[in-house]
Order: structure tokens, then sequence, then C-alpha cells
């Protein structure tokens, strides 16, 4: 609601004090979707705009081109055009997505602080974000139990196929579809957040209707894949460990040193907890402070400002940013090919010894062995 007051009153000790709020500068045709919570709270300091836009901007450019680059050595090097690494094509072309349809609109309206395209762009703004969002969430999920049935479940498990995969990926766009639509059709809806340069759902009003979509959303799209995730990594380790122990006991009945060298099987353990280390704290990281501001809205257990709101979109959006780097820059066989088309970027003279097959190979192979034994 614009203010038509003067714009600033005498205050204790002579200094003025400003009437404005964050949302004088909202459009007219979106100011009915501004919840009431936010008028009491005053513009945001310019700066901030500033810093945040720059962020952005440069996320955005970070993960356009590096998701770009994932997106174009894994469609086109041979070697790697297998049914697992269809998981990373479609993380790379999600993530890539979410950044060239939001990071851009959002350095936009921070220009302007305020958001200033209009009551469809809202939608579509936050219709992509929770899509390709979604997407990417349950794609890093599938990525992980396609891992679990390597190297776990080894010989006995079913081999993933082109089919198997794209099926997979269809069920990711689907998951990202439906919670992405359901505020467009009434469960809900999608409105400013409290900065005002970016749109979300509507977790402040009060009524259980609204409230259970959020409730439910945070059930299918992080809570279920959180815990697929660390239980996949958890008896990923635990299978590794469990035969590099078995190995070391065979050698020891054999009078010999070791089967393999102790050295490189500590090694792969050390690897495989480091993978999983980083995997699920990054992802952590990037979808927890989006989730409790969510259920701070939705419970009302504090103050939300409208500064709080925008970290949640930061941190969020810098997911896109380091997926490239854990899903495609650590697989050695990306490496190599991007050594091969790209030799400017390379750090050293010749790729690293052990290229040729990737860690989750490799431990599929250990895997294989303890069948065979």
């Amino acid at each position: 609601m614009p203010y038509y007051g003067p714009m600033h009153q005498p205050g204790l000790w002579g200094q003025p004090v400003s009437n404005l709020t964050v949302v004088d500068k909202v459009p007219p045709e979106i100011m009915h979707l501004v919840d009431p919570h936010w008028y009491q709270f005053p513009p945001m300091n310019p700066l901030w705009h500033s810093i945040i836009g720059f962020a952005i901007f440069v996320l955005g450019v970070i993960s356009i081109i590096g998701n770009g680059m994932v997106i174009y050595i894994f469609s086109t090097a041979k070697s790697l055009r297998t049914p697992s690494n269809l998981f990373i094509v479609n993380l790379a072309l999600s993530d890539f997505l979410m950044m060239a349809t939001n990071a851009f609109t959002m350095v936009y309206n921070c220009w302007y602080e305020t958001w200033s395209l209009g009551l469809l762009m809202c939608d579509l703004y936050a219709f992509f974000g929770s899509l390709f969002g979604c997407c990417s969430i349950w794609t890093m999920t599938m990525i992980a139990l396609d891992r679990h049935n390597v190297i776990v479940r080894g010989l006995s498990g079913k081999p993933l196929t082109n089919t198997g995969a794209i099926l997979r990926i269809l069920v990711c766009w689907l998951i990202g579809v439906v919670w992405g639509i359901l505020p467009m059709l009434g469960w809900n809806r999608y409105v400013p957040e409290g900065n005002m340069t970016a749109c979300g759902t509507d977790y402040l009003t009060d009524d259980w209707f609204h409230k259970s979509y959020i409730l439910l959303y945070s059930l299918f799209v992080y809570y279920t894949p959180l815990f697929t995730i660390i239980y996949a990594y958890v008896f990923i380790i635990k299978a590794v460990s469990a035969h590099e122990k078995n190995m070391r006991e065979q050698a020891k009945r054999m009078n010999i040193q070791s089967l393999r060298s102790s050295d490189d099987g500590k090694s792969t353990e050390m690897k495989l907890a480091k993978v999983a280390l980083v995997t699920i704290s990054l992802w952590f990281m990037a979808w927890t402070p989006y989730t409790v501001i969510n259920y701070t809205g939705v419970f009302k257990t504090a103050n939300i400002s409208p500064l709080a709101t925008i970290w949640g979109s930061v941190f969020a959006k810098a997911n896109a940013v380091y997926n490239p780097i854990v899903y495609g820059i650590s697989h050695p066989k990306y490496r190599a090919a991007l050594l091969r088309r790209f030799p400017s970027l390379a750090c050293s003279d010749s790729p690293p010894a052990g290229d040729d097959k990737s860690l989750a190979s490799e431990a599929s192979g250990i895997t294989s062995d303890v069948n065979s034994a």
C-alpha cells in the first residue's frame, strides 16, 4: 500500500523517523498477495539489495557455465554415455534451468528494490524455482540409490539400463511439476517473499489448508530425499568397510601381507566417506535454511524479517553452483574429457593416474570381488 503521508516525522532527540515500509514500492497489481506481517518492517537498506543482487548474479554466471559444461561433456563424450551418468546430466540440466530462469530475474528486481515484473511473472518465477529445485533434489536421490544398488547389492542388484534411468528421470520431473503447479491451482499460493524481490510459497497465511501444503511438501521434497540419501551412503560405507575387513582377514589366513594394498583399501573407504559426508552436508546446507524459514512462518515460532527470508533462496541457489563440482568435476572420466576438450583448464600436464574409472565403479569392483570370493 503506497504511503501518502509525510516522509519523515520528528522522533526522539529530534532525529527523523521514517514511516515507510518494505511494502511501499510493491506494484498495486500484486499488493493483495502481500501478507500483513510485512507491513511492520521498514525498507531494507539499499546496500543489502546490491549485495544480494551481486551475489545472485555471480552464482548465476558460475552455475550456468559449470552446469553447461557438465551437460556438454557428458553428452558428447562416448565414454561417459552410461545410464548412471544420465542422472548427472539431468541434475546439471535442472540446475542450469533453475538459475537461467531465477537468478537474473532476481537481480533485475534487486535493482528496483521490489518485485517489478507483475503477477504472472511472480507465479512463473516461483513455479520454475519449485519445479527445478524438486527435480534436482530427487535426481540427487536417484544418484544415491543408483550408487547403493551398484556398491551394496553388487552382482545381486539389477543393472541400471538407459530405459530405467530415463523412467526415473521422468519421475523426478513429474514430482517437480506436481508440487510446483499445485499452488497455482489453489492449494497454497505463490506470493512475494519478505524482501519483495523474489516469490515463493505462502507460509504466513494462518489456515491449515495453506499450512498443509508446506508440511506435505517438506515431507516429500525435503525429509524423504534427505533420509534416503543418508541411508544409501551409510550402507555404501558399511559395505566397503566390511569388504576391506574380509580382504585383510583372508590375506592373513593365506600368510600374505594383503590381497590388495591395505593403504588402497583404507583410501577407498576414506574416499567414500568423504563423498558421503560432502554430499549430505552440502545437501543439508542448501535446503535446510529454506525449510526452517517456512516452518517458522507456519508455526509462528519467531518474527521473520525481510532480510532473513532471502538467505533460504541464496543457499538453495548456491546448490546449483557446487553440484557440478560434487557430481561432475569429481568424476575422473569427466576430468579427462574436460582436459581433452579444454586443455587450458588443466592444472597439470597430464590427467592423474586412475582416471579411467570413477569411485563408484571402483567400489563396484570391490563388491564384485566380495561376491566372487
